[in-house]
């Protein structure tokens, strides 16, 4: 194909080029004067003997020469794999992924719309549907599992995921025991330490506390990745008006400079290991004491800190289909719908949340399978719009024109099913059809095709003697 029949991608944009280097140098300001509390000795220690001041036992200031190495010896691409050690993800560039969130403490009944605490097997069933789902790239655990021992939870939640889809995930930890945990049973399913840090099959999902410190757990589960070669996320979750300035601008500059310390610690520990940028960029409503996912400041700031992860050219975790709302409703279609729209056209990678309900604590798996489909008409969107002379079709508008239609053209039918996006879910049938069909909303569409898949789907198992031997690690575990 010539590079002038490749069609053009579209794309949004918030920043001017003159914003985003504002932005930079605000950022290499706060970590040069302001500095960041850091709990942990061994990387305080390390970031001393670089040249990092130290004021007092914790509080340390980056010269911007450390924070622009390390933007340079980040990577620029993270290959990710799934289970079986198939190519799943290439995280960088404008290409964006899409999976769902963690820890969720309730979840909403398809059938009855009863909310409840979540448990284990609500792990398993997300798990079991994303499977399936075709624009589901990758899994979080969806649900945080109120019976099972708070020491045990993350690693019973990631054995709940790999049982149940071969797709990859991002997990939580509580500390460097269960992710090392976490990190032998990726080696019993690779065959390895080497051939896991060749195809990566997890990542870690690791934040600060917002203002600016950086406790020892997160800062110690950041060094096991850079050791082990582990992709990490580093994301703040800074919330303006409360934890972080009120204006848009400041709420960036103040969760990039918490997201680059850490990346520092990671670089200085391992240069080159494979780590993602990203702020998880709240909005305190000032009217209800909420934490909005959805406000449009949230979503200028999400937005802000995409453009300056390809500012940079470093891949990116994101946000994708969440809302508000308590049900999936109108709020929450337009909510999710449109988060979803601006992280693909600003060309986030990494985007998770999928599927999440009334501020992040609820979720529904009916809304998992209508984001589903939002996604892949999206994604139909992205793919933009070819010109060249077989797309412009110019003798084919003069024999159709002659003829008076194009039903029958051979040109119609030979771009059919690649011109066309076909719906699942939504409405195409007419009032008619549909009142025939019982006047089923979206949401009840939805609800059944979960349904249906929870049903039938059997994902890929995990070979027996790979089974045993992470069952035996994980009964093993000692609390």
């Amino acid at each position: 194909m010539a590079a002038d029949d490749i069609a053009f991608s579209p794309t949004v944009t918030f920043l001017s080029e003159v914003d985003r280097l504002r932005i930079h140098d605000g950022v290499l300001e706060v970590l040069e004067t302001t500095g960041m509390t850091l709990q942990h000795p061994e990387a305080l220690k390390r970031l001393a003997e670089a040249g990092c001041p130290v004021a007092g036992d914790q509080v340390v200031r980056v010269p911007r020469r450390l924070v622009e190495a390390a933007l340079q010896s980040a990577p620029r691409r993270i290959p990710i794999f799934d289970r079986q050690g198939e190519p799943a993800m290439d995280l960088g560039g404008r290409r964006g992924y899409y999976g769902t969130g963690s820890d969720l403490l309730s979840r909403l009944d398809p059938a009855t719309r009863e909310r409840r605490p979540t448990r284990l097997e609500d792990i398993r069933s997300a798990a079991r549907l994303c499977d399936a789902l075709p624009n589901i790239d990758f899994i979080m655990s969806y649900a945080h599992p109120h019976e099972v021992d708070p020491a045990r939870c993350y690693l019973e939640s990631f054995r709940a995921m790999l049982e149940n889809a071969s797709k990859p995930i991002v997990n939580t930890a509580d500390s460097r025991r269960d992710l090392g945990a976490m990190w032998e049973i990726a080696k019993i399913l690779r065959g390895g330490a080497a051939a896991l840090r060749d195809k990566p099959y997890w990542i870690q999902y690791d934040e600060p506390i917002s203002p600016l410190k950086h406790p020892f757990k997160s800062v110690d589960k950041l060094l096991f990745c850079a050791e082990t070669g582990m992709p990490v996320i580093y994301s703040p979750a800074p919330i303006a008006g409360s934890t972080a300035p009120m204006t848009i601008a400041g709420h960036v500059v103040q969760g990039l400079a918490e997201c680059f310390f850490g990346l520092v610690i990671h670089q200085l520990t391992a240069p080159g290991a494979p780590f993602l940028m990203g702020i998880g960029p709240a909005v305190l409503d000032m009217a209800t004491s909420q934490c909005s996912y959805n406000a449009p400041e949230y979503l200028l700031s999400l937005m802000a800190m995409v453009e300056m992860s390809k500012h940079y050219d470093i891949p990116n975790w994101g946000y994708a289909g969440t809302s508000d709302a308590q049900i999936p409703d109108t709020q929450a279609g337009f909510e999710g719908g449109l988060l979803t729209f601006l992280s693909a056209l600003s060309g986030s990678n990494l985007n998770h949340d999928v599927g999440y309900l009334d501020f992040g604590l609820t979720g529904c798996l009916e809304w998992v399978v209508i984001m589903d489909e939002i996604i892949d008409q999206i994604r139909r969107l992205q793919r933009g719009i070819p010109v060249n002379p077989e797309t412009m079709a110019l003798t084919v508008i003069a024999e159709g024109g002659r003829k008076g239609q194009f039903l029958t053209h051979p040109h119609s039918l030979k771009h059919l099913r690649g011109v066309q996006w076909r719906p699942r879910l939504m409405n195409r049938q007419g009032y008619d059809r549909w009142a025939q069909a019982g006047a089923p909303s979206l949401a009840d569409k939805a609800a059944e095709r979960a349904r249906r898949i929870l049903e039938t789907h059997r994902p890929r198992p995990v070979p027996a003697p790979q089974a045993e031997a992470i069952a035996a690690l994980v009964r093993d575990f000692a609390v």
